[in-house]
């Protein structure tokens, strides 16, 4: 359901958009809040413009025809997206649902337009961000094809770190609200394999496990792992 977004629309520090393009943005922004489990657009949808979370963790993924799902990435608050799929006036690619209730912002595929219209040069920043994605991309597949598990699974647990916890600076121990089976489906690998992984390393004292989060209790662990 969409409202007019009411709530403080400041820029976020990790959303790769400029303070100056966001607040452009964010002036045509309404909020949308997703339920738990439900899907904000699905594979083969119209885009229908750029998108912000605002709150909550939302899972990208695509679904093979035999039902099994491949998680391509899991977004906290601050992440724009669905930026390809609009300079292309493409579908969607992929799936977007909300891992716990979500308030995203969309802002209309005419009103994206008429920004970049009126300021040219906010083109190159989206372009920018395309490319940004495209390279994260190619570098999780090389990681898949090159690097062995323990490698691949600590890097991971960083990057869903630095997402979801973007002031974090190695102390404390920070909480991913993230589950085994979300990273069985990132790195593409079986659960039972990510939960034999984990289970050592809790042993070790590198991370605590409970249902749906992994608490990271020794960062510099994890890094030596990469």
């Amino acid at each position: 359901m969409a409202e007019k977004a009411e709530f403080h629309l400041g820029s976020s520090n990790h959303s790769f958009l400029s303070p100056e393009f966001e607040k452009a943005l964010r002036t045509h922004a309404r909020l949308l809040r997703v339920p738990k489990k439900s899907t904000l657009f699905t594979y083969g949808s119209k885009s229908d413009g750029l998108y912000c979370l605002e709150r909550g963790i939302l899972r990208l993924s695509v679904t093979a025809s035999n039902g099994r799902e491949a998680v391509l990435s899991v977004l906290s608050p601050g992440r724009w997206f669905g930026e390809a799929s609009l300079l292309g006036e493409e579908p969607h690619v992929h799936d977007a649902r909300a891992v716990v209730d979500c308030e995203v912002i969309v802002v209309p595929a005419a009103a994206v337009h008429q920004v970049l219209e009126n300021r040219p040069d906010f083109l190159l920043e989206l372009a920018r961000l395309v490319c940004r994605r495209y390279k994260q991309s190619l570098q999780r597949i090389d990681a898949t094809i090159l690097l062995p598990l323990p490698v691949r699974l600590a890097k991971r647990l960083l990057e869903v770190c630095k997402a979801q916890h973007p002031h974090y600076a190695g102390t404390g121990t920070p909480v991913l609200r993230l589950s085994q089976e979300d990273l069985s489906q990132m790195l593409g690998v079986s659960r039972q394999s990510i939960n034999k992984l984990l289970k050592d390393w809790e042993g070790r004292s590198i991370v605590g496990v409970k249902y749906g989060q992994i608490t990271l209790l020794d960062h510099d662990a994890l890094q030596n792992l990469t």
